[in-house]
């Protein structure tokens, strides 16, 4: 799911506009091809899904073309603040087929070429509605992580072409989009951890749609259209085994040594520390979940393991009152409960069960130090 422009394609729309009385009147010649392009998956946050386009070869019209619906420009205004609401653009570009997979060379990831068997009328109709978005305002869209991404767009774009809904999921509709997605960050434990705690209830629905490029790779090998295979047999453009990255910091274990000193310190501030370090994380939660028009982002249940309130109860604890930071205490743990038995069912169950039971260990260690002792009667 690549979502950054390629380094070569500052003639973005030239290379197309360059033929004469080049318009989507354009005629394909019979050997015209048109294949969908699945690459994949690589180390970069951008990459870790891999990415879906489709090429148009056509010999005859001197065109051997990638068309590639994941860009964005860095340059767009205020792009942090759009990127988060969800409302950044992006568009389709177009690249040249030797750039596009020198690219991906260079990247050391694979490359998978299936070629689509339909009319050339249908490969007609194909190659204008692409060029039609390429050269008009439908050139952009909304980009949404399930719902509208550079592999959901070539789908749409080839069903609309066959008028028909003829590309649809054939595998894993029987699992959530949060199953699906977890064995993808193979290597990048906290990009899973972020993922696993910043979604909410959207990712928890069975994944009925394709979303991720090799969904579509294997959906297409099912896939038939007017009594044969949609797509010819994969063939294979570029070939490397994905690298598994290694690093000292980032895996389970520095998170699992972070909360074992949580627990074993037994440290007053360590542990006012940690509570509002969970708080603010979940106040971010909160706001996101309001302000971002990512539908992933919001109903997010994990703020009852980062609870906000646990910033009221690090305040009463810094103002010494004992009443209520032990009545806070109570509360949150019951919040901790409730989410540790809707949370059981859940892909990322195992890999928050370390915050659980470090904020359980921490929050009864506060109650006992701020419950008023009982008074003894002789």
């Amino acid at each position: 799911m690549k979502t950054v422009i390629f380094k070569k394609t500052l003639f973005i729309l030239f290379f197309l506009s360059s033929f004469i009385g080049f318009s989507q009147s354009l005629s394909l010649s019979p050997n015209a091809k048109i294949s969908v392009l699945t690459c994949g998956l690589g180390n970069e946050t951008y990459s870790y899904f891999g990415h879906t386009a489709i090429r148009v070869a056509d010999p005859a019209n001197n065109i051997d073309i990638v068309y590639n619906y994941g860009a964005f420009d860095f340059r767009t205004p205020n792009f942090v603040a759009k990127f988060a609401k969800g409302d950044l653009q992006y568009f389709i570009i177009t690249h040249p087929f030797a750039d596009f997979i020198n690219e991906y060379s260079s990247d050391k990831r694979s490359v998978y070429e299936q070629d689509l068997q339909i009319s050339l009328p249908l490969k007609q109709k194909l190659f204008d509605n692409l060029n039609k978005a390429l050269f008009s305002e439908e050139r952009y869209y909304t980009y949404k992580f399930i719902d509208k991404n550079c592999t959901s767009m070539v789908v749409d774009v080839i069903n609309k072409s066959l008028n028909q809904n003829v590309i649809t999921k054939k595998e894993d509709t029987d699992k959530t989009y949060r199953s699906i997605l977890f064995p993808y960050f193979d290597g990048h434990f906290y990009d899973q951890l972020g993922t696993s705690i910043i979604f909410g209830t959207k990712v928890d629905k069975m994944g009925t749609r394709i979303f991720l490029p090799f969904e579509l790779k294997n959906s297409l090998e099912k896939t038939t259209f007017q009594n044969q295979p949609l797509v010819s047999k994969s063939k294979t453009l570029l070939e490397f085994t994905k690298e598994t990255p290694k690093s000292w910091w980032n895996n389970i274990y520095t998170y699992l040594f972070i909360l074992l000193f949580v627990i074993l310190a037994r440290n007053k501030t360590v542990d006012k520390i940690y509570f509002l370090i969970l708080s603010l994380m979940g106040i971010f939660f909160v706001v996101m979940g309001f302000y971002s028009f990512h539908q992933e982002l919001a109903m997010n249940y994990n703020v009852l393991l980062f609870s906000p309130l646990l910033l009221v109860l690090v305040l009463f604890s810094i103002f010494k009152n004992k009443k209520w930071t032990y009545r806070f205490s109570l509360i949150n743990f019951v919040l901790l409960v409730v989410y540790f038995l809707f949370l059981i069912n859940k892909a990322h169950f195992f890999i928050t069960l370390p915050l659980i039971i470090t904020s359980a260990v921490v929050l009864v260690r506060t109650a006992i130090r701020n419950k008023k002792p009982i008074p003894i009667i002789i």
